[in-house]
């Protein structure tokens, strides 16, 4: 994979990463700012940069300098918040369409779609009830289960009223890694069963610029090149 270093740098400078100058040259600084991005997010903390630095670094674009999808950049600048921890971020936070709730007592899975989907695209049409798991297989428009979908799930049975709606983070063989809130109470990425899919969606208008991630069950990416 051709890095584009310039446009790295540029992102991490903009993410609160000191990279030093953004003049496309790798240096210690860079690589500093690097470890510490992935760290931040949960990755392993060295200065590679491989596919899934590259998908929460640059938003899901398969190399740096590709189309960034704002919302899972969003997405990923969350993870980590907590619902007791840090309750009055996550409220603060929180889209003015789903902005009452208190995520302590409130699931808020879909909440943090909406917030999300609203903070990329203002004026993109939610579903009538945003906190409704469920009512998230009916947003925007169908698709694949790509980087940056929204997926939506039943939880109890499935024909139930019961869900689960997050981000398409990658996938192994049984499971799709999702990117979500109310995961654990947090922001957090959580492999569910590929039997639970009961849509995937993606923003109506937006050209669909996410892929499909192929991952090992403990998140790592799968090798297609042992050169």
């Amino acid at each position: 994979m051709t890095l584009d270093w310039r446009a790295v740098q540029a992102r991490l400078s903009a993410l609160g990463f000191d990279p030093g100058p953004v003049d496309g040259l790798r240096g210690p600084k860079t690589d500093a700012a690097l470890i510490a991005f992935k760290r931040s997010v949960g990755l392993r903390a060295r200065a590679y940069f491989g596919p899934l630095t590259a998908a929460a670094l640059m938003g899901g674009a398969p190399a740096p300098g590709g189309v960034d999808i704002p919302w899972m950049a969003e997405a990923v600048r969350m993870k980590g918040l907590h619902e007791r921890r840090d309750t009055a971020k996550l409220r603060a936070w929180f889209d003015r369409s789903v902005a009452w709730i208190d995520p302590r007592e409130i699931p808020w899975c879909g909440a943090f779609v909406a917030t999300c989907i609203r903070s990329a695209l203002p004026e993109a049409q939610l579903p009538q009830n945003p906190l409704g798991a469920r009512a998230w297989g009916r947003f925007g428009d169908p698709v694949d289960p790509v980087f940056g979908a929204v997926l939506s799930f039943w939880r109890g049975s499935r024909s139930g009223w019961q869900g689960h709606v997050g981000f398409y983070w990658g996938e192994d063989a049984g499971a799709y890694h999702v990117l979500g809130g109310n995961q654990s109470d947090a922001v957090t990425v959580t492999r569910i069963a590929k039997t639970r899919l009961l849509a995937a969606r993606w923003p109506a208008g937006q050209p669909v610029t996410g892929r499909a991630i192929a991952l090992t069950p403990q998140g790592e990416p799968l090798s297609t090149n042992e050169a």
